[in-house]
């Protein structure tokens, strides 16, 4: 990647202050190459362009690249600078340069964008992060909790065996959750599951066989777990004012499907709300055609109090309807506690199947938000955060529209953002982890992780003026580029 400019940038905050300048530029490159910025057999900046870009001298640059050599990393070739190392390269093509490549070539798929979610990248410079920023997030009432229950005799209760379903005191609480949504459960159809993915996954595991077709809404973040169940996997277009209703029908009909897959309230990543006709047609529809339908609402607590909503579960009260949810988006993505109600039956089978393959999930997790939600003030917590986010929607739209992007719509809660770019974003969000920046490409939410202009934006986490500024200068030169003949 000899010819992709690499702008400076301060990782004093993040590298420490005790690093010399040689080792942040090696703790850099093998951020990138862990990254997959700089891929096996790519060639390295030369050592005059890294100099330049990252005002340094050369003997620094060299410095740090022989500590690479000598690290593994990085293998140098006389005449032709220095290039990533094959993890296993074949005999045949060690001696072999690897060919200069214009612009970084990755994977952009759903595991890019887990691994650089949890790579260190400061809230502040990831416009494309799926959660709230710290500061916004709930960390202290999770400290209530934690502190409550060091306060409490529970080394006892917490060297037994934990319940099969999910801590029983905390099962009430979401019981009493689901009805305030007019969901009425029985604490046998609750299951807490670690987050709302393994409460996918047993789903998929128990109900799927190869050969089944599910429809999920796209664009839309899709369970990589389906692909790996060998069923076929058909998207439902969206519009701005949510699931198109007459393309779901005629999909439906056509591909008589197994399972639906919907993120009705808040949907990542429009940001749109189910209607109520829209809900009452798809159960419709489930019904006719013996359809389980997953609702997926991770991001329920998102909404204010007295916003109307129509939740699936609550027309259908769960009689094939499986509800999803999780605390991880609205605590803090390190709290790996979820859960699902559904059908007696089905939840009975699942509760098996967990124990099966994870045995219980975390007692102590469970306990912890419990205490938040009953002892930390949870509500006043997520009244905080709705007037937070209210306050940024309009200014980040309004900074987006500047830089040219389109919003697909602008939702009425959450930090959800899906904005068209007129650019190939797998390229922007490429570029932009190279200068520091996570962003999320259209493509994640792709059936076929195709290439897209679309982009995700957190609203929360892309106020920052450096990467807003990075954001307007690389829009402007890939712009500028396409136009050319």
């Amino acid at each position: 990647m000899p010819t992709t400019a690499i702008p400076p940038t301060d990782h004093s905050s993040i590298l420490g202050a005790q690093t010399t300048l040689v080792d942040q530029l090696v703790q850099w490159a093998e951020q990138r190459i862990q990254q997959q910025v700089f891929r096996p057999g790519m060639r390295m900046p030369s050592v005059r362009e890294l100099a330049q870009e990252r005002g340094v001298s050369r003997f620094t640059v060299v410095a740090a690249y022989e500590r690479l050599v000598a690290r593994g990393h990085l293998l140098a070739r006389r005449g032709a600078g220095f290039f990533v190392r094959e993890a296993t390269p074949p005999a045949s093509t060690r001696a072999k340069s690897a060919p200069a490549r214009s612009k970084p070539q990755q994977a952009i798929n759903m595991g890019w964008m887990v691994r650089n979610m949890t790579s260190g990248i400061p809230a502040h410079l990831s416009p494309g992060s799926g959660y709230l920023p710290p500061d916004m997030s709930g960390g202290d009432l999770l400290k209530m909790g934690l502190r409550a229950l060091a306060n409490h005799s529970t080394s006892l209760q917490l060297a037994q065996g934990a319940s099969a379903q999910g801590y029983a005191p905390l099962r009430t609480q979401i019981q009493r959750t689901l009805a305030e949504r007019e969901i009425q459960a029985h604490p046998a159809q609750i299951l807490t599951t670690t987050g709302a993915a393994q409460a996918i996954d047993l789903i998929f595991r128990m109900v799927l066989r190869p050969g089944d077709t599910v429809l999920v809404g796209e664009p839309g973040w899709c369970n990589p777990l389906l692909w790996l169940q060998g069923v076929e996997v058909v998207g439902v277009p969206y519009t701005p004012q949510g699931l198109d209703v007459q393309a779901l029908t005629a999909l439906v009909e056509k591909h008589k499907p197994k399972l639906m897959f919907l993120n009705p309230v808040l949907h990542n990543p429009t940001g749109t709300l189910l209607s109520a006709a829209t809900a009452y047609q798809i159960l419709r529809l489930a019904e006719a055609h013996d359809i389980l339908v997953i609702e997926d609402d991770i991001y329920s607590d998102f909404l204010p109090q007295g916003m109307a909503v129509t939740r699936l579960a609550s027309l259908d009260q769960l009689r094939r309807v499986v509800y999803v949810n999780s605390y991880s988006k609205m605590l803090a993505p390190n709290i790996r506690v979820g859960y699902l109600a559904g059908p007696a039956e089905l939840v009975d089978t699942l509760t098996t199947h967990k124990l099966l393959t994870a045995l219980t999930t975390p007692e102590i997790n469970e306990r912890i938000v419990y205490k938040a939600l009953t002892e930390g003030s949870y509500r006043k917590h997520c009244q905080r955060v709705h007037a937070a986010l209210d306050s940024l929607r309009e200014p980040a739209y309004k900074r987006m529209q500047d830089l040219g992007l389109q919003a697909f719509c602008q939702p009425q809660a959450g930090f959800l953002g899906w904005f068209d770019t007129g650019v190939d974003t797998n390229h922007l969000a490429a570029l932009g982890l190279d200068a520091g920046y996570l962003l999320r490409p259209g493509a994640l939410f792709s059936l076929r992780q195709a290439p897209s202009t679309w982009m995700g934006i957190n609203i929360a986490t892309s106020q920052d003026p450096g990467m807003l500024a990075w954001l307007a200068q690389t829009l402007d030169q890939l712009r500028r580029r396409s136009e050319k003949p």
